[in-house]
């Protein structure tokens, strides 16, 4: 039993599961909802618990508090795990805002670079030297079974989590080890924000299933049956692009198939050997349209957000523009939707400056 009181932004299908998995290892849980997604909580509001299926423990757990109250919610612990998708990151931060203190320290999971996006925005609220944390994939292989319950079908072994600034590190570590145990580390935000699985894997694999998606309604398995030895081939060239950015920027990034399996997805392989001896991979659907967030979520802010960085950094990133280009006609967006640079704070800093703004957070 753990015993430590943690607040969750947030009731997602991974809100929900990482909830309830927390409160059945002893953890005292507040679960804050967004106020324009009442419906999401309304079950819960009543019964006061999570039932889970799955892998792990199962049956019903407690949770705490539930509410749509972030004075309430931010009140209740300093730990503050935002588990959202990336384009609720802003408005969570908006919400939560006026009750932010330096006292609090946020963990964003994934956080595909949002953490740079929280660090700026804090700031707005007068929270300067709060510290904001991200992980690079879910810490479980899950979803919500309906408005009362989910499932978890697999743990990320070594979910790894990066901080900025980066000299908090090991402190943000001691917070999650008894949470999420075997957590590593990345040398900073940035880096974890790289390290992203699912921006790498979904455009790229959703948009050559396209067809597939639409005829099925989603009524296939992605890795199983989606990802190819052709379409793996084209994750792999969006793989090596986001691999030249880290160079770039000093980062020694592994490669998309190493990192499944260190997170404990599959067995060591080239990555359809990863994904295709994966138990929990091969358990998920695919969406059951292309409006859906491995696109809305992945494109804008994974991809897009990846190129940008690259292009101040003089990186060409031609194979993830391509997908970029074509899912922003599938979804009738443009390249300026989501976030680059000036979001991040990051804008027009040489790597030097960059690095020092990593490390201290000013």
């Amino acid at each position: 039993m753990v015993g430590r009181r943690v607040t969750i932004l947030g009731a997602g299908n991974t809100a929900f599961s990482v909830a309830a998995r927390l409160a059945h290892m002893g953890n005292s849980i507040c679960l804050l909802e967004h106020p324009d997604f009442t419906e999401s909580i309304s079950e819960i509001m009543v019964t006061k618990t999570i039932n889970l299926e799955g892998v792990l423990e199962t049956g019903p757990a407690a949770i705490d508090k539930i509410t749509l109250d972030p004075l309430e919610a931010l009140a209740f612990s300093d730990l503050l795990l935002l588990i959202v998708p990336a384009y609720a990151h802003k408005p969570f931060a908006e919400l939560c805002g006026p009750y932010l203190t330096e006292d609090h320290t946020v963990v964003i999971m994934p956080g595909t670079i949002g953490s740079l996006e929280w660090k700026v925005l804090a700031s707005e609220f007068g929270a300067f030297n709060m510290t904001v944390a991200e992980v690079d994939t879910a810490p479980y292989v899950c979803r919500k079974t309906s408005k009362g319950s989910a499932i978890i079908w697999g743990e990320v072994t070594k979910l790894g989590m990066g901080v900025i600034p980066s000299s908090d590190t090991s402190y943000v570590k001691d917070m999650l080890q008894p949470l999420f145990p075997g957590i590593t580390t990345y040398s900073d935000s940035l880096e974890c924000g790289l390290s992203a699985m699912n921006p790498v894997v979904h455009p790229a694999g959703i948009l050559m299933n396209a067809g597939r998606v639409e005829y099925s309604r989603g009524e296939f398995y992605f890795y199983e049956e989606g990802v190819s030895g052709s379409v793996a081939k084209a994750i792999e060239a969006v793989d090596q692009e986001r691999r030249n950015i880290g160079k770039a920027l000093g980062y020694d990034l592994i490669p998309v198939a190493e990192a499944f399996h260190k997170a404990g997805f599959g067995p060591r392989g080239q990555l359809w050997e990863v994904i295709n001896g994966s138990y929990m991979l091969t358990r998920l659907k695919a969406p059951g349209s292309l409006d859906s967030r491995w696109l809305s979520e992945d494109i804008p802010f994974g991809i897009s957000a990846w190129s940008k960085i690259g292009n101040q950094y003089g990186v060409s990133c031609p194979v993830m523009d391509s997908f970029v280009q074509i899912g922003n006609i599938v979804m009738g967006a443009d390249r300026n939707e989501g976030r680059g640079p000036k979001d991040f704070g990051i804008e027009n800093l040489s790597i030097s400056e960059l690095q020092k703004y990593l490390q201290t957070g000013t």
